[in-house]
């Protein structure tokens, strides 16, 4: 498409200095700002898919994808009860639906958790020692003391309830329920000590700072669930193609049942997040193209500061068409030569952000990441090839597109009124 002369020509223009007409500070300022708006792009976009993922993560890393629950079942005295009287028998027939790795029953609860004097509320997970060591964030944690061998004698607790209650490994904590013993004066509440066999981090700062699991056996000592669960917790082979695994887990589970998924429980919280993440990019777009224009207008002034030559190339023969490709090669050569150096300084960033963020954080003097605001322990980046390819995209059009104008103008220039005062 580009001759090579017209090639030599563009490069001449851009690298010619200031006493030669040239405006090779211009081309800089608009290498530069492209550069860095790409840069930026390219940040933001890897921030964003870093926030997604490790939410994701850490939600059907930690908690069930599926939960299967029962409607109720009215009581002879009037009462309700959401309990499954069959849940082993569900876990199993929902354990062969398609897609599902595990179903498991489970007893829950809301308690009040004390220890050397300090009080947090705190959500009871019963599960079976197998099962816990099952849950891959529990299995895996950021950070983890103590040991699950030891989960039958004890609880496990999040990080953020031992630091709550001033607790670790070996520690007693006592729990607190208001559903406790009935007699003839009324519910009296149940209180019970546990030893603190396991502390976990899963990076989720709502988890960290309320989970507890306990034996499954005990929790249906504990919250008078005895023969019952409270329902059955799933996990399915693809979290995100939930809408296709659950009419056979629905059915599986029985007419009595109803499914409440991850998605449900965070729904609002996605939505919110793709929301930010469309007017993040529309905003960050319109920082490209500002960018973008620093080229026309150093095309402009190179076209009116090389009318002479562009008359003295039209008289010895050269087309408008020549001439246009010799200036849009000006234009297009900084866009991507500034675009090439955005990804790099973009994808740098992405892969090393935990060194860049600590020197921030150091810089500042601590205290830059608040996980109880943000839900996770660190900032997230993840590098996604289509968010670099939909950068290089907008960038590379956009430099394309605004140097159209000033090289037709310089086509378009009439030799005659070039060199008339020549």
């Amino acid at each position: 498409m580009f001759k090579r002369y017209e090639m030599m020509i563009a490069w001449r223009y851009l690298r010619a200095r200031r006493s030669e007409g040239g405006i090779s500070v211009m081309t800089w300022i608009s290498l530069v700002g492209i550069a860095l708006a790409v840069f930026a792009l390219i940040a933001t976009l890897a921030v964003r898919s870093g926030f997604r993922y490790e939410f994701v993560d850490t939600i059907v890393g930690a908690n069930p994808h599926i939960t299967v629950l029962s409607y109720g079942e009215v009581l002879p005295n009037g009462g309700l009860t959401r309990t499954l009287a069959e849940y082993d028998a569900v876990a199993a027939a929902v354990a062969q639906a398609e897609g599902v790795e595990s179903a498991v029953p489970v007893v829950t609860g809301q308690v009040m958790a004390t220890a050397q004097g300090r009080n947090a509320g705190v959500q009871v997970i019963g599960m079976r020692q197998a099962d816990v060591a099952a849950i891959p964030r529990i299995a895996q944690p950021e950070e983890a003391r103590g040991s699950l061998d030891d989960y039958a004698e004890g609880i496990a607790i999040g990080s953020g309830v031992a630091r709550s209650l001033g607790v670790d490994v070996g520690d007693r904590v006592r729990l607190i329920s208001p559903d406790g013993v009935k007699t003839a004066f009324g519910t009296s509440p149940r209180i019970k000590a546990y030893p603190v066999v396991f502390v976990f981090q899963v990076g989720r700062y709502d988890i960290d700072s309320t989970r507890v699991y306990m034996p499954f056996a005990e929790a249906q000592t504990y919250f008078n669930r005895t023969g019952v669960a409270d329902a059955v917790h799933v996990a399915v082979d693809d979290p995100e193609a939930i809408s296709r695994y659950a009419p056979g887990i629905t059915l599986a589970a029985g007419e009595d049942t109803y499914l409440w998924t991850w998605q449900d429980a965070s729904g609002a919280f996605l939505r919110a997040l793709q929301m930010e993440d469309n007017i993040m990019f529309v905003i960050l777009s319109i920082l490209v193209l500002i960018a973008t224009l620093n080229i026309t207008s150093g095309l402009v002034m190179l076209v009116k500061n090389k009318g002479r030559d562009i008359g003295i190339l039209r008289t010895m023969g050269l087309s408008e068409g020549t001439i246009l490709r010799v200036f849009f090669l000006c234009g297009a050569s900084i866009g991507v030569v500034g675009t090439g150096i955005g990804v790099i300084l973009g994808c740098l960033f992405a892969i090393y952000i935990d060194p860049i963020f600590n020197a921030v954080n150091a810089l500042a003097g601590g205290g830059v990441w608040d996980p109880s605001i943000r839900y996770i322990s660190a900032l997230p980046a993840r590098l996604e090839l289509s968010d670099v390819i939909s950068a290089v995209a907008l960038s590379l059009s956009l430099s394309f597109v605004v140097t159209i104008f000033p090289a037709r103008r310089a086509a378009r220039m009439n030799p005659v009124e070039a060199l008339r005062y020549e």
